[in-house]
């Protein structure tokens, strides 16, 4: 099946908006078995739009839309491609009576949102389950035509909830996809070291990269589930050979959920104390649902005062080794076990920039430590291309990882482990 992806907005061409639409889609299509032969970025120009959907219906089986549904007069996808494929739009009393619920606590639908309820007479609508605009599906002949919103929130949960099972239907037989999660190596040092078991055409293999954390999607495409089922599990332990526990989990995003489960099994509690992450790390852990049956206590110390008066950080340790530096990150660790009354304490001091870095010490280098019992476990980060952001969100994950290594009695890679008394002597 040739696809071909049309991203719709004069923003994109202008540069105002970064089309991320585009990159998702054709990773999603490449897992999903369906080649992409062209992408385009086109204006709100209806005739060269018009012009642009004629041309691709004779290259392509599938066109698959991003933008111009929403409500104003220069939104004209829907009503572009309608023509094209000998369609007619019809107002969708249903859909109608969303947007005007959508709209009631903010003074009123404004007429032109009505515009959004229209759908094919002869195709179909995908619903839209986090906006006012719903999707459509046009078919003519050998080729379809689906249009998602360009908000890129709403057109990934419309893919996750619609689009890729209508694909899939298309593409024949079945298809069955695992998401492996790994943390430590970036995606270039992962290709190497999986790069073998990324060239197979069925089952295959892509790498994602986000969120300071790379993702493995393994598809595999058979006759019928058990098949599919079947090839799929065979690459999947070949990656669980290779990669052995850089992979965090099979199913949950996130390591944040994966030391909630693991502590919450093991009836085990986490206290946290912050300085440069700022309370991040706190953050995401009771963003999980059941986070207190593991989490009670946290601390943001980001003034060396308050690390002395809160977590108990010896002022000598300070004065000998920075307030950057393994040691204090350890004492922290161990203050806020204490304080928490916690079985795990972690500490987190660094600088995440864009200024206070030294030469020996740059922007990107934080401390992170973890405590258990009477042992602690401290890694030095040297996190590159330091925005922020980053530093922040990389700091973060290390020391979720840390947890969740220790916990489940793994090795801890680059940390050095100390005992209390190593770093309460000052």
């Amino acid at each position: 099946m040739k696809a071909e992806l049309i991203s719709v907005g004069t923003e994109l061409l202008l540069g105002d908006i970064l089309n991320t639409n585009a990159q998702y889609l054709s990773k999603e299509l490449a897992a999903l078995g369906i080649t992409v032969h062209h992408q385009c970025v086109i204006g709100d120009n209806t005739a060269r739009l018009a012009k642009l959907v004629e041309e691709a219906k004779q290259r392509s089986d599938l066109l698959l839309f991003t933008g111009g549904l929403g409500p104003t007069a220069d939104d004209l996808t829907k009503e572009t491609v309608a023509q094209v494929f000998g369609d007619e739009l019809v107002l969708d009393p249903e859909e109608l009576d969303k947007i005007k619920m959508y709209f009631e606590c903010r003074g009123g639908m404004p007429h032109n949102n009505e515009k959004q309820a229209m759908v094919p007479k002869r195709g179909k609508k995908i619903p839209n389950s986090c906006g006012t605009a719903p999707g459509v599906l046009f078919e003519d002949g050998s080729c379809t035509a689906i249009l998602m919103p360009g908000v890129p929130h709403e057109m990934r949960e419309m893919f996750e909830r619609s689009v890729r099972g209508i694909l899939m239907q298309m593409a024949g037989g079945a298809i069955v996809s695992t998401m492996l999660h790994v943390f430590g190596p970036g995606e270039s040092a992962l290709e190497e070291m999986v790069g073998d078991l990324l060239e197979g055409g069925n089952p295959t293999a892509a790498l994602y990269a986000k969120n300071c954390e790379v993702a493995v999607r393994v598809t595999a495409r058979g006759e019928d589930e058990q098949q599919a089922e079947t090839l799929r599990e065979a690459l999947v332990q070949k990656f669980r050979d290779r990669l052995g526990d850089l992979i965090y989990s099979e199913e949950a995003e996130g390591l944040e959920r994966v030391v909630v489960s693991v502590l919450t099994r093991q009836r085990r509690r986490l206290a946290t104390a912050e300085s440069c992450t700022g309370g991040l790390l706190a953050q995401r852990i009771t963003s999980v649902d059941g986070a207190s049956e593991v989490f009670d206590f946290g601390a943001v110390t980001y003034a060396a005062a308050a690390k002395r008066r809160i977590l108990g950080v010896k002022p000598a340790a300070i004065k000998k080794y920075s307030v950057y530096s393994a040691t204090v990150a350890a004492q922290m660790a161990f203050g806020v076990q204490k304080q928490g009354k916690a079985d795990f304490g972690v500490g987190i001091t660094g600088i995440a920039g864009p200024t206070g870095g030294t030469e020996e010490k740059p922007v990107g280098t934080v401390y992170v430590a973890v405590s258990c019992g009477h042992e602690v476990w401290v890694k030095r980060l040297s996190v590159e291309h330091s925005e922020r952001s980053r530093v922040r969100r990389m700091s973060t994950q290390h020391a979720l990882d840390m947890v969740r290594r220790i916990a489940l009695g793994l090795p801890v890679p680059d940390a050095r482990r100390f005992g209390r008394h190593a770093v309460e002597e000052f």
